[in-house]
């Protein structure tokens, strides 16, 4: 697989000169599978920018983590939702009162927005449920993570290669003393081994003090989770809007002391190509 990030930022899309190196939009992963599938790991601003790689498929399948704004936020601007002759399949997770179909319409719909759902005909909708699915030769296990609302963290497989996925995440929430045992913690089956993790690395650990809840990552608590699960490698995702790039050298820099099992530390700045 051949990954590449076009949004990186949490929260809220940010630019200027103190944001260039990082990016400022956020979160959208493409994902480019060995057996020709184009997967795309959620819908927020970063997804504008992805043009080329759809231009050869006659088929795209969007997951979505969560329905959040900065996840979703690029879908309508994507132009493959609104071209007949590519197929479009989005991914997310299920609802006990509505579908996942219903709630993207809250979005697609007046007064937020001037296409409805109802007009994109070439795209269609799939509750995702904890478990295991595929699409064309990969294996995609779901699992609900720690983030509020219902938030989906995926584990991509082909042939030998793993990614695991979990933009939004707060593996230490509920334990008095983190790290704890593996089965209690968040996300761990979904990331242990991985050859690739992509992780919420929101906050410092100052920040995160006044942040327990938000559902997002310290960064002691990720070199803790990185050091349980022992991926290959680590790229860090979904920066806070107010980190500079400077601010978030030095977050880089700290966080790689902490790691202490030899898992490779890569910046997720935008632009980043990485194959499994």
């Amino acid at each position: 697989m051949r990954i590449r990030l076009w949004g990186t930022r949490g929260s809220i899309a940010v630019s200027g000169p103190d944001t260039l190196r990082y990016g400022g939009d956020t979160a959208a992963v493409e994902v480019q599978c060995a057996g020709g599938n184009l997967l795309i790991l959620d819908g927020g601003s970063g997804i504008r920018a992805l043009k080329s790689p759809y231009e050869a498929v006659d088929r795209v399948d969007i997951l979505l983590s969560h329905l959040h704004m900065d996840h979703v936020q690029g879908l309508p601007f994507f132009p493959p939702l609104l071209d007949p002759d590519i197929e479009v399949h989005v991914w997310g997770p299920g609802s006990t009162t509505q579908t996942l179909r219903e709630r993207i319409s809250r979005y697609l719909s007046p007064p937020l927005f001037p296409v409805r759902v109802r007009e994109l005909a070439n795209v269609a909708f799939h509750d995702v449920l904890p478990g295991e699915f595929e699409i064309g030769d990969i294996r995609i296990t779901a699992d609900l993570i720690t983030h509020p609302g219902a938030t989906l963290g995926y584990r991509l497989a082909e042939h030998n290669s793993t990614v695991a996925y979990m933009p939004d995440h707060e593996p230490a929430l509920g334990h008095p003393r983190f790290p704890g045992l593996a089965e209690w913690t968040s996300g761990f089956a979904l990331a242990e081994g991985a050859d690739l993790l992509i992780h919420d690395a929101q906050y410092r650990d100052d920040e995160y003090v006044d942040r327990v809840g938000w559902g997002h990552s310290s960064i002691s608590h990720l070199a803790a989770f990185t050091d349980m699960t022992r991926p290959r490698r680590l790229v860090t995702f979904h920066h806070d809007p107010a980190h500079t790039d400077d601010d978030l050298d030095l977050l880089h820099e700290t966080l790689g002391a902490q790691i202490a099992n030899g898992s490779e530390l890569v910046a997720g700045v935008a632009g980043l190509i990485v194959d499994t």
